[in-house]
């Protein structure tokens, strides 16, 4: 069994095809077939059942597909990190969510070019789930996300809480009240805007799905837990789940691509939603930001990296993030990644 007998059986799984497969692997279809089933003979099992179109794995090759896949990512992320060991980069590739650019990125990028004025940062924009696979690859270096996540692969710091603040179309009834409550909030279309779930559940009351206008959405009347019991179902979107913590349930949810697109249907009276303090500047015109009542209603921000790998240059961006923090008089606790190296 050999890495060529493995590829040639990951592309016939992936695209149930030989003449693909081949077309992937720069392989003819002969050559492709011939390795499959060497790999099958090699093991004694028949992995991939020829007889029907398109091709399917076998109960046993199902089950090797899924171990031999991770196995064989982790191999990649083994070769990649080995690379940038020998031939350390003096770039420093920064993956971000597009919330993270509307706070303080942005000075914490001055703030290490000013100390570093040798160093050469790229920024991306990448889903706090894609910068796993993206920290992996080589394709960032470090990470500023909304999520924690469990990876044996990857080390994380939590720099600080961010401070929720509802988003209300300027004509809407509740648009200068200073201080809101998610209870005042729940007879609204609340817009839901998050790509990545949390990894938690509670307990919230069943939704009925709709669609209006081609949207996603999910209708019911507000619910509390001082006069409705709430039945048992997993929420895991991140701002149902705000909700959720004080019992209560939006009357109707419509969900959207991103964040941008959900606060231009508020700037449009098509909703009300939630977002981080840092995008209170946005669109003002049209929109009114204003607090919520509930200290606990907050958006983390993690930092990222690889377990086995820091880069030399994040001590230094650790440096100027802490020094952002202390000029805007932030309240953190210091934190350092840890190499094993």
């Amino acid at each position: 069994m050999d890495l060529k007998q493995l590829n040639a059986f990951i592309a016939v799984a992936e695209l149930k095809s030989f003449s693909a497969a081949a077309t992937k692997t720069g392989l003819s279809q002969p050559s492709l077939s011939r390795l499959l089933k060497q790999l099958e003979t090699d093991i004694g099992v028949m992995l991939v059942d020829r007889y029907n179109r398109p091709l399917h794995l076998t109960e046993a090759g199902t089950f090797f597909y899924d171990k031999i896949s991770t196995i064989l990512t982790e191999m990649d992320t083994v070769v990649s990190m080995t690379q940038r060991l020998s031939v350390p980069s003096s770039e420093l590739n920064i993956g971000f969510v597009p919330s993270i650019l509307y706070g303080l990125l942005p000075e914490i990028i001055a703030m290490l070019k000013q100390s570093n004025p040798e160093i050469e940062v790229n920024l991306k924009d990448i889903s706090s789930y894609q910068q796993m696979d993206a920290l992996k690859s080589g394709e960032i270096d470090i990470g500023f996300g909304r999520f924690a996540h469990q990876d044996p692969w990857i080390q994380q710091i939590l720099l600080r809480h961010e401070r929720y603040v509802v988003a209300l179309p300027k004509a809407h009834p509740l648009a200068n009240v200073r201080e809101q409550r998610l209870i005042d909030l729940a007879n609204n279309r609340l817009i839901l805007y998050h790509q990545t779930h949390l990894p938690i559940s509670t307990t919230v009351a069943p939704v009925a799905n709709k669609t209006i206008n081609n949207k996603s959405v999910n209708s019911k009347k507000p619910n509390s837990l001082h006069n409705q019991p709430l039945s048992t179902e997993a929420v895991t979107e991140p701002l149902l789940y705000l909700f959720a913590q004080y019992g209560i349930s939006p009357f109707m949810t419509t969900t959207v691509s991103d964040l941008q697109v959900a606060l231009g249907l508020v700037a449009a009276g098509e909703g009300i939603t939630l977002v981080p303090a840092s995008l209170k500047t946005v669109r003002t015109e049209q929109i009114s930001y204003q607090s919520l009542i509930h200290e606990n209603v907050t958006s983390p921000i993690y930092l990222h990296t690889l377990k086995d790998f820091v880069h030399p240059k994040i001590p230094d961006l650790l440096i100027a993030i802490y020094q952002v923090y202390e000029q805007r008089g932030i309240t953190y606790r210091r934190q350092n990644f840890v190499s094993s190296l």
